[in-house]
């Protein structure tokens, strides 16, 4: 039971930090300006909300599977393919919370008042530099808010896991995998341990968030 748990706690860190670099990267874009496309962009950044995840994962078996460009340029520098592996595991759960990342910080970066970049580009800072000096610690909460949804939305990802890393014992089987295992060999407990584990995890995680939301917004 530590294993699945154990593998979870690595793939969900590390797609966290990947969902938390494109997400925090394309919420401060849409929430700069509109521009042509920013409607389609925004569209897209949101379909893994309500996409099955059996085609999530389909899509991403296509652009990361071992006879794509990614695929092989990744197989070249490290002699392994991305799906089933750990790596495919990672990308996989930082998909699934990519839109929770990225909506929770584009909220927290509208919030903050347009004066503050109007004043760091006054002071002659130049949109990248106001964005990571002052519009970053201004929406520092929600933006952490907005991680640790997609912590917790990573951790508990089942289907798009599956579908691109597959469901190997000790190499790619994470916790909902695990669970999933165990029922279907009759080990309740075993199943009802690591559900319990999840559980508490993400009630933990939906405290913090309600705890780093500003007050306006509970």
């Amino acid at each position: 039971m530590l294993g699945p748990l154990l593998l979870s706690f690595e793939v969900s860190v590390l797609a966290t930090l990947l969902a938390g670099i494109f997400g925090i990267a394309l919420a401060g874009v849409l929430s700069a300006r509109r521009f042509p496309g920013s409607e389609l962009l925004d569209a897209l950044l949101n379909a893994p909300l309500v996409l099955p995840p059996t085609v999530l994962g389909y899509y991403l078996l296509i652009v990361l599977g071992r006879e794509t460009p990614l695929g092989r340029a990744y197989e070249s520098l490290t002699g392994s393919s991305i799906v089933f592996t750990r790596t495919g595991a990672t990308c996989a759960a930082a998909l699934a919370a990519l839109p929770f990342v990225a909506r929770s910080a584009r909220a927290a970066l509208d919030s903050v008042e347009a004066r503050y970049a109007e004043a760091a580009a006054t002071l002659g800072a130049g949109p990248l530099r106001a964005f990571r000096r002052v519009l970053l610690p201004l929406a520092s909460r929600g933006i952490l808010a907005g991680l640790t949804l997609g912590f917790a939305r990573s951790l508990g990802d089942f289907g798009v896991t599956l579908m691109v890393a597959g469901n190997i014992p000790g190499r790619t089987q994470t916790a909902s995998l695990a669970i999933y295992d165990a029922i279907q060999a009759g080990r309740d407990t075993e199943a009802g341990g690591l559900a319990a584990v999840l559980t508490t995890i993400a009630v933990l995680s939906l405290y913090a968030i309600n705890k780093l939301s500003p007050p306006r917004a509970r």
